[in-house]
């Protein structure tokens, strides 16, 4: 049997890392999130191609700002009840076999119910309703503008990708080109989010 080779990481940004795996070495699902577990400090991501992309924790002010995010979601989705909001921490297993973990998410109960309990601990298997990106100054637009396309290629139905440095927010939607909001002091997720508007003041400019 030939041995695995694992070839130097590639740095994709300032923070993250993307560790590019030969294909002698290769983690099943159960055995990427094994990994994931154990190492609880960094943040895992899992590229189509095997590639696994490692982000360490986030900065004070960045983590703030996604709070803030996931917070503002999180209590609009309890009120509406149609849908469970969760925050970055969580992993989904996409309909492309990619391992992704979006700042925030939401996604509908009705496509929770035919998911069975033992899968629903480990990473989601299926592709989210709505997703939020949060771009911190060391990301890399570029990547996070892919990552955007791929959710939606995979059936997200709503996505907002907020970049910080220059205050504008993408909107990407299934179907149709992608809207730029430029400064905007809030985003309405209508109509697939009923009722619900991103209130971006202390996103742009946290009270700390």
């Amino acid at each position: 049997m030939s041995e695995a080779v694992l070839e130097p990481p590639v740095l994709v940004a300032s923070d993250a890392i993307t560790l590019r795996l030969s294909a002698a070495l290769h983690f099943g699902d159960d055995e990427f999130f094994e990994l994931c577990r154990l190492n609880r400090d960094l943040r895992l991501e899992r590229t189509a191609e095997g590639d696994i992309i490692v982000m360490p924790p986030t900065g004070f002010i960045t983590g703030v700002r996604n709070s803030d995010i996931t917070t503002q979601l999180t209590i609009w989705a309890k009120q509406d009840g149609r849908g469970v909001a969760v925050d970055s921490s969580t992993g989904f297993r996409l309909p492309n076999a990619t391992d992704r973990s979006p700042d925030g998410a939401w996604i509908l109960r009705s496509r929770l119910a035919s998911i069975a309990p033992e899968k629903k601990a480990k990473f989601l298997p299926l592709c989210p309703d709505f997703i939020i990106e949060l771009k911190s100054p060391t990301d890399s637009l570029e990547d996070l503008e892919a990552k955007m396309r791929e959710y939606i290629e995979n059936g997200t139905q709503l996505g907002w990708l907020i970049v910080l440095e220059t205050r504008r927010v993408y909107v990407y939607r299934p179907g149709v080109e992608v809207e730029t909001l430029e400064n905007p002091e809030s985003v309405s997720g209508e109509p697939l989010l009923t009722g619900f508007t991103l209130d971006l003041r202390e996103i742009w400019q946290p009270n700390i």
